[in-house]
C-alpha cells in the first residue's frame, strides 16, 4: 500500500553536519507510521550508499565515516515496501567540511599615534571555515564584543587614543566551529608619534638662504675687485 507510506524523516543522531576528516556520524531514517517490513535506502545525491530492511517500527540507522571530500554533500533516504515499486523520499541533510583557522594577523594602517587620535585595528585569518568569530584584546583585557564574519573579510575596530595608557600591546583571537582551534594573533603596539616643531624647518630654511647669500657674495667679490685693481694701475 504505497499511499499509506508517508515520507520518511532523515535525522542526524550522532555527530555534526559540520564535519572534520575521519569523523564518524550516524543517520536515522524512519517512515512513521508505516506497516513493516519497510526497506530504507540511503543516497548521496543520486548514488546509493546503503540499504536496510526494517521488520518493525524502529528507524534504520546508517553509520558513516567522513573520510574524504567525496563523502560530504547532500544525503537523502528512501522508504518503500518490498513488494511495491516507487517509494517516498525524505528531507535532505548536507555535510560540510570544517577547516581549522590559520593564525590571525593583527594590523593597522598606522603604527604611530598620539593622544587625541583615532586609530583602527583589523584582525584577519586567511584560512578556515566560515563563519569566523574575532575578538580584540589590550593585554589580557577584552576591548570588543565577539565579531562574527560570514564572509572572508577582516574584523575591524575603531579606537580613540586618549592618553599614554592606551599605548600598549594589542592582540586578537579567532575561532570557528572546528573544535579546540582558537588562535591568537601577533602582538601589535602603537608608538608615540614625535611632535614636529614648526620652527625647526624655518630655521633650516633661513640657514640655507644665508649660506647661499654668503656663497654668492664670495663668488661676486672677484668681479668687483678686478675692475678696481685695473683702474688703480
Amino acid at each position: 500500500f504505497p499511499e499509506m507510506l508517508p515520507n520518511p524523516k532523515l535525522e542526524l543522531v550522532q555527530g555534526t553536519l559540520n564535519v572534520v576528516m575521519k569523523q564518524n556520524v550516524t543517520l536515522s531514517c524512519l517512515s512513521e507510521p508505516g506497516s513493516p517490513p519497510v526497506r530504507y535506502t540511503l543516497f548521496k545525491l543520486n548514488q546509493q550508499v546503503s540499504a536496510l530492511n526494517s521488520s518493525d517500527s524502529s528507524p534504520a540507522l546508517f553509520p558513516l565515516t567522513i573520510s574524504s571530500a567525496s563523502d560530504v554533500g547532500e544525503y537523502k533516504c528512501k522508504a518503500e515496501y518490498n513488494h511495491t515499486t516507487g517509494g517516498k523520499y525524505s528531507n535532505s541533510l548536507t555535510f560540510t567540511f570544517t577547516e581549522p583557522i590559520s593564525k590571525p594577523v593583527l594590523s593597522s594602517p598606522t603604527s604611530q599615534a598620539k593622544p587625541g587620535q583615532n586609530v583602527t585595528l583589523s584582525c584577519f585569518s586567511e584560512n578556515g571555515s566560515l563563519p569566523i568569530t574575532y575578538q580584540f584584546f589590550k593585554g589580557k583585557k577584552s576591548i570588543s564584543l565577539p565579531k562574527e564574519t560570514q564572509k572572508r573579510e577582516a574584523a575591524v575596530i575603531f579606537l580613540f587614543i586618549n592618553s599614554l595608557s592606551d599605548f600598549g600591546t594589542y592582540k586578537c583571537k579567532a575561532k570557528n566551529r572546528f573544535p579546540n582551534t582558537t588562535k591568537y594573533s601577533n602582538a601589535f603596539n602603537f608608538t608615540l608619534a614625535e611632535e614636529r616643531s614648526y620652527s625647526q624647518p624655518l630655521i633650516i630654511s633661513l640657514g640655507l638662504i644665508l649660506l647661499l647669500l654668503i656663497i654668492g657674495f664670495a663668488l661676486a667679490i672677484p668681479f668687483f675687485l678686478i675692475p678696481l685693481y685695473k683702474a688703480s694701475e
